[in-house]
């Protein structure tokens, strides 16, 4: 099992520590903040090999630069962003610590957007592209587009565990509400995560069942939000891009 090493930074980004005890090598998931990336990597010991970037955002680059030029690690992320070393796009495959990282294309937040998935140990690293309870803004792509790059998500293993890259969930837990009333699943998750966020504790990562059974924007098909919606007749997409649309001014 790979050691994890979850980080704050800014004011509700997550950076992640991925480390491997038999070959020493460590993967880190974006690269916002630098000095909060090396003092993640100076409190746990482990010496960095590899950065995974998302999409290109300054909240996930902005410390690129700096983390190289401090560890030398191989970087690996979508064209057009400076500093990564080895460009991917969807289907592509690459290896951290003898195992398999598959590329998933995620288009919809951005056009550059990717999510890292390593089946063999059930993880997910989806940036901004799926959310605790949410899934990011279409600030390039459209509702198509995510809900096409959410689909491929949904096709992951229930069990896997899902990273995201920020903390928004107590805000997407009232809005599922509005739009999911009666999910008694919904209900009770939105309680506990009041109580870890009094407690100051983070709600990353999720499992990607938990996901399915209360976030709204996986649940298109789900006909109690359908009818909710009054859309009972209309495609997933179509579902899914009006409840994007009253999150968006929610």
């Amino acid at each position: 099992m790979l050691d994890i090493h979850q980080f704050g930074y800014g004011s509700d980004n997550y950076g992640v520590l991925l480390h491997d005890e038999a070959s020493g090598e460590t993967a880190m998931v974006d690269a916002g903040d630098a000095s909060r990336a090396l003092a993640a990597l100076a409190e746990t010991g482990w010496q960095l090999t590899q950065i995974w970037i998302t999409h290109h955002h300054g909240d996930h680059t902005a410390g690129l630069g700096d983390i190289i030029a401090s560890t030398g690690a191989k970087v690996y992320g979508p064209a057009g962003i400076s500093g990564v070393s080895d460009v991917l796009d969807d289907g592509d495959e690459f290896t951290f610590a003898g195992r398999p990282v598959s590329v998933l294309a995620t288009p919809g937040h951005t056009l550059d957007m990717l999510n890292f998935h390593i089946a063999s140990e059930q993880l997910a690293f989806t940036g901004d592209t799926l959310f605790a309870m949410g899934c990011g803004r279409l600030f390039e792509g459209n509702a198509d587009m995510m809900w096409a790059s959410l689909s491929k998500l949904m096709a992951l293993d229930d069990e896997t565990i899902i990273y995201c890259a920020h903390e928004y969930t107590a805000a997407n837990a009232a809005f599922a509400i509005s739009v999911d009333p009666h999910n008694e699943a919904l209900h009770r998750r939105a309680e506990a995560v009041t109580d870890l966020r009094a407690a100051g504790k983070p709600t990353v990562p999720t499992i990607m069942a938990l996901e399915k059974a209360t976030n709204p924007f996986l649940r298109a098909s789900d006909p109690a939000i359908r009818a909710h919606l009054g859309m009972a007749a209309d495609s997933d997409a179509a579902v899914f891009a009006e409840i994007r649309r009253r999150k968006d001014s929610f």
